[in-house]
């Protein structure tokens, strides 16, 4: 049974973890610090280490509470698309990602961005780690039911790259742990790395250069990648 002094600790670890996250928006990674902190919340530098043990455990626990935000925000929008609509699915976890990413640039900088000095500290990294996973496994989710409900064409072993065929191999069964074909995998892997390699640009202004709105170009992703796994490709509502 969670006792009074547990709920204390719990609302504590919270307001830590807020207090982190705003400085993080309004000052950038490198204000994010335990004095930082402290001095925000009233409180001495040496108190919140009866919380986390360092910067790094503090830095992995935000990484950690950001991607269940980001995953419960994906979760939710899917939950509003008809069980059977595949391709209203994968639109919509697009589009939802690609949205919290543009509103919430800091903070996607923090989980997909340059490492962070003194984010490696692996004292909370099965928290991180298994918070990214989970992220993770909401569009690799939505990808086996499509291939269940509707098997796309992939290529064969024999018609994938041999330097990359062990690398996909290796993928699938060390962190998919699903018996899939390859060509299942590299088309999942395909998909994801123009989903959030296009984001990544766009969020960090690497199409500033270019493109005042990226939108559409984000959209048109879209559209060409839609028939190459099986689905229809719909604008926007409103668009």
């Amino acid at each position: 049974m969670e006792t009074r002094r547990d709920r204390l600790r719990a609302a504590t670890v919270r307001e830590i973890t807020e207090t982190a996250r705003r400085i993080l928006v309004e000052e950038g990674p490198e204000a994010v610090t335990l004095r930082a902190i402290a001095r925000e919340m009233g409180m001495t530098a040496p108190a919140l280490y009866r919380y986390f043990g360092s910067h790094g455990e503090l830095l992995r626990h935000l990484v950690g509470e950001l991607f269940n935000e980001l995953t419960g925000e994906l979760t939710a929008a899917l939950k509003r698309v008809p069980e059977g609509d595949m391709s209203g699915k994968f639109l919509t976890a697009s589009r939802r990602f690609r949205t919290w990413a543009l509103a919430h640039p800091r903070e996607y900088a923090l989980l997909f961005g340059a490492p962070v000095r003194g984010i490696d500290d692996q004292e909370q990294a099965d928290f991180a780690e298994e918070c990214a996973r989970q992220f993770g496994w909401t569009f690799m989710a939505l990808f086996l039911e499509l291939w269940n409900k509707s098997p796309f064409p992939v290529p064969s072993d024999d018609e994938i790259d041999p330097v990359l065929l062990p690398q996909l191999r290796r993928y699938r069964d060390d962190v998919v742990g699903v018996d899939l074909p390859l060509g299942v995998v590299q088309q999942f892997l395909k998909c994801w790395i123009r989903l959030q390699g296009g984001v990544s640009l766009e969020v960090f202004g690497h199409l500033e250069f270019a493109l005042a709105d990226a939108a559409p170009m984000f959209e048109l992703m879209l559209a060409e990648t839609s028939p190459q796994i099986g689905l229809a490709y719909r604008p926007p509502a409103g668009g």
